[in-house]
């Protein structure tokens, strides 16, 4: 079996947690989608509102886990995988582990905030008391292109110059990190 067949039902949901990422691009959030899976079913789904409810929790992993504690009626996620479209940041990658999801899949990794293994590994960091299998890069690409939109659309409507956006090939740019194989 090869690796890509074995990622097959992680592209699956990865692209329910775009749509989810386009939501947010639509109501002017930054487009980050996330969706909670157990048992091949969605229990919890969120994107980005930390705009609309002028809250700086509002990440799209907080919301689909507290929507998925509420559906299973638990406040741990045992045998859930959370998908998101970007790597999870330090207060997301902690909610993670305190939810005891059993894994973690991600699109784009986050060059500034990444918490589940580019600044940090806190999902699998053996010093917590639980680690949340990692699986980095699944659609990593559509996910980098909604987000590279986003941010260009709002340096238009603000009237800024052009930067360079990490993963644009922009001079100064580190490499591009290399998904994490699946263990």
């Amino acid at each position: 079996m090869s690796l890509s067949s074995l990622l097959d039902p992680d592209r699956r949901w990865m692209r329910l947690a775009l749509m989810e990422a386009e939501r947010a691009f639509e109501a002017g959030e930054v487009p980050v989608g996330a969706v909670v899976v157990r048992g091949g079913q969605v229990v919890g789904r969120g994107h980005n509102q930390v705009e609309r409810l002028a809250d700086p929790t509002a990440h799209a992993e907080v919301l689909a886990i507290s929507a998925a504690c509420q559906t299973l009626g638990t406040k741990f996620l045992d045998g859930c995988t959370l998908y998101v479209t970007l790597e999870p940041c330090p207060m997301c990658a902690g909610a993670l582990v305190w939810a005891r999801l059993d894994r973690l899949v991600f699109g784009a990794f986050d060059e500034k905030a990444g918490a589940a293994s580019t600044l940090y590994d806190i999902p699998r960091d053996p010093r917590l008391n639980h680690q949340v299998d990692t699986v980095s890069g699944v659609e990593a690409e559509a996910s980098a292109d909604l987000l590279r939109a986003f941010f260009r659309q709002r340096r238009r409507q603000l009237g800024t110059p052009p930067q360079g956006v990490a993963g644009d090939g922009a001079p100064g740019d580190p490499p591009p990190h290399r998904p994490i194989e699946p263990s």
